[in-house]
């Protein structure tokens, strides 16, 4: 820890408190009490009155929030807030969350869902952080060591099932073998994602160039009239998303991680669905495990953040595990 308060003091730390006024307050002298030599206090964001405890300026209200936080050139907010975890809460956290910013919690004041939140210190003072990093570089160098050799190792094992697939693929209906899509990785880089073709080549082409897109996108139905006789045996066993190990090996994507979505969706998050994409996105997932093809990705991305929140590699090895059980159960897959 005393490295990263190293860390904190070379920096100047503009800083905004965001809460309600019964919060504030409380907040305001417990903060009082410590010494803030590279830090400067711009003000409080409060839909209530201003207070009367403090010479810090209102800034605004919650509803300007982003304006404002981008307009002071904030680096830290720091939340004294109610112990709920109200829908109002949640959007409120995903707006600022979204912004180039750092965000703390005045232990004591706010609750929500942070027992994954990293215990830090901003100058000295003792603060939850929700923003750090998911992963730690070292949490990330194993996991995709891991993803490497574990690619590496099974694409040439699992070669002859490759083969025999592409051929059957290319007896039972015209058209290419592989199936190409833009989806979008982490941090929301693009990349072209395989799999093995499971449709009609017209159907499969219109997909991959994103066409016909509907409002609740491309979800698989159990009888799909564009799926192939071999495309339904290999989405039932997910057979046709072996070739994603190309991926992971190349680094586009880790063996467990969100799934990577697509571009359209991305397009239209709210702010705090962004967070699902801090992390490799990846072949299986939390998501994944607990739904697959009943639950359509772009509506669930609470089970992805709840990965996002509570990474570890233990966590990776228990999604692998279950995958596999899923798998041969058959289950949500068609």
């Amino acid at each position: 820890m005393a490295s990263q308060t190293s860390s904190h003091s070379r920096e100047l730390h503009r800083v905004v408190l965001v809460g309600t006024a019964s919060h504030l307050g409380p907040a305001l002298q417990k903060l009082e009490g410590y010494t803030w030599p590279n830090v400067q206090m711009l003000g409080y964001i409060t839909d209530d009155p201003p207070l009367e405890q403090t010479a810090l300026p209102k800034l605004g209200g919650l509803n300007s929030i982003e304006d404002i936080i981008l307009f002071q050139k904030v680096n830290d907010v720091l939340l004294a807030l109610p112990n709920d975890a109200s829908i109002e809460t949640h959007q409120l956290l995903g707006r600022i969350m979204s912004k180039p910013c750092n965000v703390w919690v005045v232990p004591d004041y706010f609750k929500l869902l942070i027992a994954s939140a990293r215990a830090d210190d901003l100058n000295g003072v003792p603060m939850l952080s929700l923003t750090k990093p998911a992963m730690t570089p070292v949490e990330r160098a194993i996991k995709r060591t891991f993803d490497f050799i574990a690619a590496s190792i099974l694409i040439p094992l699992i070669m002859p099932v490759l083969i025999a697939i592409a051929i059957a693929i290319k007896l039972d209906s015209p058209g290419p073998v592989l199936f190409k899509q833009k989806r979008a990785g982490e941090h929301g880089k693009l990349f072209d994602i395989y799999k093995f073709r499971s449709m009609s080549a017209p159907a499969s082409h219109k997909q991959e160039r994103g066409e016909d897109m509907p409002k609740e996108g491309y979800l698989k139905r159990p009888d799909d009239p564009r799926v192939t006789r071999v495309g339904k045996f290999i989405r039932r066993t997910s057979l046709d998303e072996l070739p994603n190990l190309f991926n992971v090996w190349l680094g586009q994507m880790s063996l467990v991680g969100p799934r990577p979505e697509l571009p359209y969706f991305v397009d239209r998050y709210q702010a705090w669905q962004h967070r699902r994409m801090i992390v490799p996105q990846g072949m299986t997932g939390w998501w994944q495990i607990n739904g697959r093809s009943d639950r359509p990705m772009h509506l669930h991305t609470e089970d992805d953040i709840y990965y996002v929140q509570n990474y570890s590699l233990w966590l990776d090895l228990r999604i692998l595990l279950r995958t596999a059980a899923v798998v041969v159960l058959g289950k949500g897959a068609f």
